[in-house]
């Protein structure tokens, strides 16, 4: 009886979920378990914070709304298995189509960047490689050391 093994929504890339979604589901793991089964966003009233974080770091898009959409998308599908929802970034819109019903969403700015222009954590540190060369070639004379006041007091035998 469990919703990802109900082969009417096999490969949904949206998922549908309740209040508090994902808390205490702290580590990366759980996130990529939703990943890895094809879901690009989920919909929800809330979400765990650490989850939701996780989320954003792999580009999976969370989108918060209130109960009664909630309701109502979660009906719409048992009722019609086949019905497209989606989930516009940009637009920061979620939309059933083949409808009129519509709805905004609030999104990080900085998680919006990050999602439109697919960065994760490696792809933001590799957006500033002259400055990390930069402090890489002048960081020895910015690290406090006492190597050189005692170089000449170690004697070697």
């Amino acid at each position: 009886n469990f919703i990802t093994n109900d082969t009417r929504y096999a490969g949904a890339p949206i998922m549908l979920a309740q209040q508090n979604f994902g808390c205490g589901s702290s580590r990366e793991h759980a996130v990529w378990a939703i990943e890895d089964m094809g879901v690009t966003a989920i919909i929800a009233p809330s979400f765990g914070d650490i989850f939701r974080t996780n989320c954003s770091k792999v580009g999976l898009v969370t989108v918060a709304l209130p109960q009664d959409d909630i309701n109502f998308l979660m009906a719409r599908c048992e009722e019609l298995p086949s019905t497209q929802i989606q989930v516009n970034v940009e637009t920061q819109t979620v939309s059933v189509m083949g409808t009129d019903w519509r709805r905004s969403f609030v999104i990080d700015p900085f998680v919006k960047h990050r999602l439109l222009n697919g960065l994760d954590d490696i792809g933001l540190t590799l957006h500033h490689t002259d400055d990390i060369d930069t402090f890489e070639e002048t960081r020895s004379a910015l690290k406090p050391t006492t190597v050189a006041a005692f170089a000449n007091t170690l004697k070697m035998p």
